[in-house]
């Protein structure tokens, strides 16, 4: 059956079934091939594309720049200081004014509901570069990821994402595992598991009766048995700060070590990490905290550098799907 995306909203994975998922990893491993060929068909020619970013980043706004500019799209980049959206404007008024300008609008920051709103006003497709409850974008890229270095369908691929199970990135993969019937664990401390967003997983649980998923949460280390992912996350977000001496009191545990992938028991199990990551000493954030006591690393070296690390692929892949998502989507 054929797939037509244009001009659908992509602020969630819940909001696409399994074979449009299916379309654009398949779409994006295209694009891929055709990059790395030197071709670009500039599809997106006369189109120009809005990042209002609340929330700083490196990979999203790369990303979404090369992806839009490789396909021949103008690209404006507005930051909090740069938009008046949400202080002198509200976010419903600034969506009609963008939609006007825009061929399509992406959004990084806190609140589902200001994509959500973002995406009912702008008249033209809205793109959730990270919320704090999903962050589809990054779950593409980790699929694309996995289909290229582990040799099962989705379908029988095991994610077991470890640390802090109530986060964006534990979230976005419990939609995105849901929905293309995957096995997936979020392990992590009791105190967190019990945090776990009941009405998220639920959602989650009742897709996966459908695709033959299994979506659950555990503090026993017996469920990184027959792993074929590691996924994690650092411990304290943006705004976090004054939570991380807790953070580093519950998570040590979960530092995923050497230790920690031999007790999958699979020799090839991939580890992967969507960034920044705090794997050694090197950065500013991570030397003050040793100063003050506190080793905020959620990964070693040992692991983060081995051959079973594919997180720059997976930060590459962040491109070539949102490549996707925009051309699905506007083209």
């Amino acid at each position: 059956m054929a797939v037509n995306l244009k001009g659908r909203h992509f602020l969630t994975l819940m909001d696409f079934t399994p074979a449009e998922i299916r379309y654009m990893l398949d779409l994006a491993h295209d694009l891929k091939a055709k990059k790395r060929a030197g071709i670009c068909n500039q599809v997106l020619k006369g189109k120009n594309i809005v990042l209002l970013f609340e929330k700083t980043s490196t990979r999203t706004r790369c990303a979404f720049e090369v992806a839009a500019m490789d396909e021949g799209a103008g690209v404006t980049f507005l930051d909090s200081k740069s938009s008046q959206m949400g202080k002198k404007e509200t976010i419903a008024d600034t969506a009609k004014v963008l939609g006007r300008f825009y061929d399509g609008i992406e959004y990084r920051g806190f609140k589902q509901s200001v994509v959500e709103e973002l995406a009912e006003n702008a008249g033209v497709p809205v793109w959730n570069g990270l919320t704090d409850v999903d962050h589809p974008t990054q779950i593409l890229a980790d699929m694309l990821t996995i289909e290229e270095h582990v040799a099962k369908p989705l379908n029988k691929v095991k994610v077991v994402f470890v640390g802090d199970v109530r986060n964006n990135m534990a979230y976005a993969w419990m939609y995105g595992c849901a929905k293309m019937g995957m096995e997936f664990v979020a392990f992590g401390p009791k105190e967190l598991a019990a945090e776990v967003d009941k009405d998220v997983l639920a959602r989650a649980q009742k897709v996966a009766e459908e695709t033959g998923a299994s979506i659950s949460v555990s503090s026993d280390e017996s469920c990184l048995a027959g792993a074929d992912v590691i996924y994690t996350d650092i411990w304290a977000s943006m705004g976090e700060e004054d939570q991380i001496p807790e953070r580093v009191r519950l998570l040590t545990p979960f530092k995923v070590t050497r230790e920690f992938l031999d007790k999958t028991g699979n020799p090839d199990v991939i580890f992967m990490h969507c960034l920044p990551s705090f794997h050694d000493f090197d950065t500013t954030m991570a030397k003050d905290q040793k100063e003050l006591g506190y080793d905020i690393r959620e990964v070693t070296d040992e692991v983060f550098l081995s051959r079973n690390s594919v997180v720059f692929d997976e930060a590459e892949n962040r491109m070539h799907t949102i490549k996707a998502v925009i051309v699905a989507t506007i083209a």
